[in-house]
């Protein structure tokens, strides 16, 4: 299902892209890529948007994340400590922890997108082989 992300070209992200505008771009890499994947099940919009949400919410990026972590590489793993630390409290009803495990998920992804976009698909290919990113089909409505 990462075949979208295979075919894109290298961009070769500048230094001057900080943790949180990685993140940023890293979430909508990730966001689109469970539109993708969930898309092609049958279901209503309504449907496919609370699927979609359910595996792009904080808990599920951080629990993503840590099914990646036995196969990062160390500059995965900076990048994600450089997302973490830069992440902040978060939103107030929401766990720090787990909302900079996720800013540290979104950096990798982002920083990844622009420069390795085949290593991502990799990891991408890695969760979906997990069962991370799961529920597989959206919810019958």
């Amino acid at each position: 299902m990462s075949h979208w992300i295979r075919s894109q070209q290298p961009a070769q992200a500048s230094a001057s892209i900080g943790p949180l505008q990685l993140a940023w771009i890293g979430d909508a890499v990730w966001e689109l890529h469970q539109r993708l994947r969930l898309g092609r099940s049958p279901g209503k919009a309504d449907a496919l948007h609370k699927a979609v949400v359910a595996v792009v919410r904080a808990d599920a990026q951080a629990e993503a994340l840590e099914r990646l972590e036995p196969v990062l590489t160390d500059e995965e793993q900076d990048l994600i400590r450089r997302g973490r630390n830069s992440a902040g409290r978060g939103p107030r009803r929401a766990d720090a922890a787990i909302y900079g495990k996720a800013t540290g998920f979104e950096t990798m992804v982002g920083w990844l997108f622009l420069n390795n976009p085949a290593r991502l698909a990799d990891l991408f290919d890695h969760l979906e082989n997990a069962g991370a990113t799961s529920p597989t089909s959206p919810p019958n409505p």
